[in-house]
């Protein structure tokens, strides 16, 4: 295995580190996907006199934690805010993943809310039956149906995204 430099800008001067393949089988994802999380400050390697890409041991934990996230259906960027406390310079401590756990917990906490909002709205709309175009908060949160003005404005909306598709044919109101 290969030692970081002194110069490197990671912390430990014994670090070792893996290359992409080793951590990409490590983890199970694609070695696309972590240039991809590299490209957008996820994660971060350094290169080595070959201009390969080299990870700290410890950069395991984070990928594991962005690979988790997605998994629980959580954007990249909201994983970048949970994750941005955590030091990629050094190996993270206790302290460091307290300071995550809290912003995990946050941004959860604020999706488990909209699901339980969005339940309660279903619920009512399925109990109802009524798909009012003025009062469902489903179909139509806010009336914001009617800002585009008369007459079938869904349709309109989805026909222009879909011409030919499950809204009919071309020559329907365009």
């Amino acid at each position: 295995m290969a030692e970081l430099p002194q110069n490197s800008g990671f912390d430990g001067a014994a670090e070792e580190l893996l290359g992409i393949g080793q951590v990409a089988e490590r983890t199970g994802l694609a070695k696309s996907a972590l240039h991809y999380y590299e490209e957008i400050g996820l994660i971060r390697s350094q290169r080595n006199v070959a201009n390969q890409r080299r990870y700290p041991r410890y950069m395991l934990r984070r990928i594991t934690l962005i690979s988790v996230g997605r998994r629980l259906g959580i954007s990249l960027a909201d994983i970048g805010e949970a994750l941005v406390r955590i030091p990629m310079d050094r190996l993270p401590g206790e302290a460091d993943w307290q300071r995550a756990s809290g912003e995990w917990r946050r941004i959860l906490e604020q999706r488990r809310q909209a699901i339980e909002d969005l339940e309660d709205k279903l619920m009512g709309c399925i109990g109802c039956g009524c798909l009012s175009m003025t009062a469902c908060e489903l179909l139509n949160p806010a009336d914001e149906l009617a800002e585009a003005g008369p007459s079938a404005q869904r349709l309109k909306i989805a026909h222009q995204d879909d011409p030919v598709g499950e809204w009919g044919s071309p020559e329907v109101d365009r």
